[in-house]
C-alpha cells in the first residue's frame, strides 16, 4: 500500500493543473499524444531522484530504474510503486499495446512493453513531457497540498 494520497484531484484542481500545461504538455497528457524520440528533456537525465506525473505530481519512477533503451525515450525497469501506475490495453494505430497512465489523475505517460532488462524485463517507455524531475533530497512537488508523504524528500 503506498503512502501517497491517489484519490484524483477535484475538477477545480485539475482545471487549475491544466492550465499552467503547455500545448504540447496538454497535446500527450491530455490526449495520448506521443512527443518525437530522441527530443525529450529527461532522455539523457542522469541525476539521482524521482520522475513524478507532471499533471499532479505523483512519484512515478526512481533515476535508479532507468536504463537505456535505444528507443529515444526515458525507459524504466519498474515503477516507484506498482500502484502509482495504472495499465490499460491500448488498440490505437492497428498494434496492441499496452498505455500507462497516472493512477491518480489518469495522465497519459507512454507504454510498457515486455522486453526491459531484468529484475522485471519490462520497459516503461515515457513521454519526457509527462514527468517531472525531483533531485533526491528535494521536497516533491505537492501541486495539490495534500501534505504527509508528498511534502517528504524525494530519495
Amino acid at each position: 500500500m503506498t503512502a501517497f494520497d491517489l484519490s484524483p484531484p477535484s475538477d477545480a484542481q485539475r482545471d487549475a493543473l491544466v492550465a499552467g500545461l503547455s500545448a504540447d504538455e496538454r497535446r500527450v497528457l491530455l490526449q495520448h499524444g506521443t512527443e518525437a524520440p530522441f527530443c525529450g528533456v529527461f532522455l539523457d537525465n542522469k541525476q539521482d531522484g524521482v520522475y513524478g506525473c507532471r499533471l499532479c505530481g505523483l512519484p512515478l519512477f526512481r533515476s535508479s530504474t532507468k536504463f537505456d533503451s535505444g528507443t529515444g525515450w526515458p525507459s524504466f525497469f519498474a515503477p516507484f510503486d506498482p500502484a502509482h501506475v495504472r495499465e490499460i490495453r491500448d488498440i490505437s494505430h492497428g498494434m496492441i499495446r499496452t498505455e500507462i497512465v497516472c493512477a491518480r489523475c489518469d495522465s497519459h505517460l507512454g507504454h510498457v512493453f515486455p522486453d526491459g532488462p531484468p529484475p522485471t524485463h519490462e520497459r516503461h517507455c515515457l513521454n519526457s513531457v509527462s514527468l517531472s524531475f525531483t533531485p533526491n533530497g528535494q521536497a516533491y512537488p505537492d501541486p495539490l497540498q495534500r501534505g504527509g508523504a508528498e511534502a517528504q524528500p524525494a530519495g
